[in-house]
């Protein structure tokens, strides 16, 4: 069958970012929609206001009662690798022979009917995705999105296209986790990092970038593959591609580069056509570089320079991605979605720079038990930039604890500097006890459900 044939999707995880956004996908089409998740959120509060079924309890019951109306045969479910063997539901819909497919493979089968242009990357890629989006929008160009996060904005993580036109492209974020990247046949891939990550699934760095290369070779013969200068020396590519940096003599690269009113002004060098001047509209050496990666994409499309400054200069950014929630001039709290050191480092870094002469408070959700285990190390690095450290506990996911990974684990590799392991509770009271001058979040888990009452307490100290 079509992907669009069935009559009922149900979704195992339909909270996630990347399963939000092929739940909505399926209910624009008019298909009934409905799924599970641990918790109730604002994104799945936002789904259902918008006909999407949630519920929030693994209620065997209840999901027999949504499929009675259905054959087998009309029903497709997909599910995310977060959720666990032993979820009930999951475990009746196999046991009771239902269609069942990983979200990777539902993308893979939707964008097959357009020209993809999928960006992969441990770092940067929801940024990039999202930014090659907006500018393709104000481009006039025909394209759907799925995005990695919310877009500031079109404040959703779906944008859609004239599935009829002549043309059509469609922009995913190509996800290495459980190596979901190799469902796409993209007609651009563009890869920004390979820096080590998901080691519980890849098992090592080499067979990390072996995916990446992998994912390279999808790229369609007549195709465009792009890659960062530090990720061509990292991987044995052989096929033709674009070379992009921050600052060295690629292709691709920014130019010029200098702080203004806590802003990034620059010029960005290219074998097309120069991009002079950008005033990008978001913070953060490292989104300098996603959009030099995003321009050499857009480039590749044909679109001019002049709408490429434009649209650099009008983006908004994307909620949790360096997303100034306060900006005043006695406290500026940034929340970030970094969950991995170079992450941390590359959000640190360009915060110490935008605010040199100001004491900067790091709050960090560590996500992963094994991911902890396995970076502790680059994590203790990255968190002491800081000049105060506060440590929630693990985020667990889909993981059980291993013994003595913990915060108190990290804190004990940091220098010695003020550095705390606190509850959410002592967080607040700390935070209102001590106000920040410039205040970060970082993580994630479920650090981002503190994000708003930080804020409020931020407003009313």
């Amino acid at each position: 069958m079509k992907i669009l044939d069935y009559k009922f999707y149900y979704f195992l995880g339909v909270g996630g970012i990347g399963m939000s956004a092929l739940a909505r996908y399926f209910n624009h089409y008019k298909k009934k929609t409905a799924g599970y998740d641990k918790t109730s959120t604002v994104l799945t509060k936002r789904l259902e206001s918008e006909g999407i079924i949630c519920h929030y309890e693994e209620n065997t019951s209840l999901l027999k009662d949504l499929l009675k109306d259905y054959r087998k045969e009309e029903v497709l479910i997909v599910y995310t690798p977060a959720v666990p063997n032993d979820q009930a539901e999951f475990i009746y819909l196999k046991e009771n022979g239902y269609e069942i497919l990983k979200r990777s493979a539902v993308l893979g089968k939707i964008t097959e009917q357009f020209k993809t242009i999928a960006i992969a990357g441990t770092h940067g890629k929801t940024t990039t995705t999202t930014l090659v989006t907006h500018i393709l929008k104000s481009a006039g160009i025909n394209c759907f999105s799925f995005m990695g996060g919310i877009s500031k904005n079109y404040d959703t993580n779906l944008l859609l296209g004239d599935v009829n036109a002549s043309e059509t492209y469609v922009v995913v974020e190509a996800d290495e986790y459980d190596r979901s990247f190799l469902t796409l046949q993209p007609y651009i891939g563009l890869i920004t990092s390979v820096d080590a990550d998901h080691l519980d699934i890849y098992g090592s760095e080499d067979h990390v970038k072996e995916g990446y290369t992998l994912f390279a070779e999808k790229v369609k013969k007549e195709g465009i593959l792009i890659v960062k200068k530090n990720v061509d020396n990292d991987l044995a590519l052989t096929r033709k591609r674009l070379i992009y940096s921050l600052n060295l003599d690629t292709e691709y690269c920014a130019d010029s580069i200098r702080i203004e009113n806590a802003q990034f002004l620059y010029d960005i060098k290219s074998p097309v056509e120069p991009v002079s001047p950008v005033a990008l509209g978001i913070p953060g050496l490292h989104n300098v570089e996603n959009s030099v990666a995003a321009t050499a994409i857009a480039q590749q499309l044909g679109i001019k320079s002049d709408v490429i400054r434009k649209a650099l200069s009008s983006f908004k950014g994307v909620k949790r991605r360096f997303d100034y929630r306060l900006k005043e001039g006695n406290c500026v709290f940034i929340d970030d979605y970094a969950h991995h050191p170079e992450e941390l480092k590359a959000t640190i870094d360009s915060v110490m720079k935008l605010y040199p002469n100001k004491k900067i408070t790091g709050v960090f959700q560590p996500h992963l038990f094994s991911r902890t285990r396995d970076f502790a190390d680059g994590f203790a690095e990255s968190l002491q930039m800081l000049d105060v450290c506060l440590l929630l506990e693990i985020y667990p996911a889909r993981e059980k604890p291993i013994e003595g990974v913990n915060s108190s684990m990290l804190l004990s590799k940091m220098r010695e500097m003020k550095k705390l392991v606190l509850t959410r509770s002592q967080l607040m009271e700390e935070l209102k006890s001590n106000r920040p001058e410039v205040l970060i979040t970082m993580g994630a888990g479920d650090i981002d459900t503190l994000v708003e009452p930080i804020e409020k307490l931020l407003l009313e100290n």
